[in-house]
């Protein structure tokens, strides 16, 4: 597989010795042209990677905030096609590494495989799939290699060793360890169980690992990167945007918050 975005990240912040901020945002919340002044807000202030949620109606694997982003996102009329015109104008612009976080439901009502043919030509990097199963994942992955998109993948405390090796095995660009059990959402405390599931990831890949769910401060982003290699905020972000208002003053704002969890983690 070629070299993509994403790899060329992870091998720049190895080269200067730094850890990597990734911040998840839903498109299209509240609508897409405000999810473009976001995208150019984040990697302004230093964000190295951008998951790009793709809204669905039902998210079971999303907390309370992603949830209402990924409502306000639909209310909004976003589209699948409006996403990827997103995705055009960002590329206009920037080369920040993106991927798709999404459900598959979205992916298949024009065809999963002409989905990630519209991705890949779009500007889209790589494609996490909340709930697709090893079980049934290898044409998904096979797909996503034919069109030279990395296939992220997630893994929590209490997926098993054997079942974790599998993943891993079919995963590309980096992987995303869930430091916990449970949804989306900010958190009190970093777990103990963030440091043992980085552990046994470890061991069966040499992909960069970012760790995520729960960042919420730049004290927790701090003492996430210091185990991983990329720091995982997504909730927080939501969050932050949203009760700032949809304004050049309000994202301004957010963006002055957002950016002290970015500086804690470089």
């Amino acid at each position: 597989m070629q070299t993509t975005r994403i790899d060329r990240c992870f091998q720049q912040l190895r080269a200067r010795g730094e850890k990597g901020f990734i911040a998840y945002i839903t498109a299209g919340d509240p609508d897409l042209d405000a999810t473009l002044e976001r995208v150019k807000l984040l990697e302004a202030m230093g964000v190295d990677l951008i998951e790009l949620g793709v809204p669905f109606s039902e998210p079971l694997a999303d907390g309370e905030a992603n949830q209402r982003a990924a409502e306000r996102a639909l209310a909004s009329g976003t589209t699948f096609e409006g996403i990827l015109k997103l995705v055009r104008k960002i590329r206009e612009h920037s080369e920040i590494p993106l991927v798709f976080f999404s459900y598959l439901n979205p992916m298949f009502v024009r065809g999963f495989d002409q989905s990630m043919k519209m991705a890949a030509e779009a500007g889209i990097d790589g494609v996490l799939l909340v709930d697709l199963s090893l079980e049934e994942s290898a044409p998904y992955t096979e797909s996503l290699k034919a069109y030279g998109l990395d296939h992220v993948v997630l893994i929590t405390p209490t997926t098993p060793d054997e079942r974790m090796e599998g993943l891993l095995k079919a995963a590309s660009g980096f992987v995303y360890c869930v430091s916990r059990a449970g949804v989306t959402g900010e958190q009190a405390e970093l777990q103990k169980e963030a440091s043992a599931v980085l552990e046994r990831a470890g061991r069966f890949t040499e992909l960069p690992l970012a760790l995520g769910f729960g960042v919420s401060t730049p004290e927790q982003a701090k003492s996430y990167s210091k185990i991983s290699d990329a720091v995982v905020v997504g909730s927080s972000i939501v969050t932050t945007f949203h009760q700032s208002g949809n304004t050049p003053e309000g994202r301004q704002k957010a963006a002055d918050k957002i950016s002290k969890l970015v500086q804690a983690v470089k």
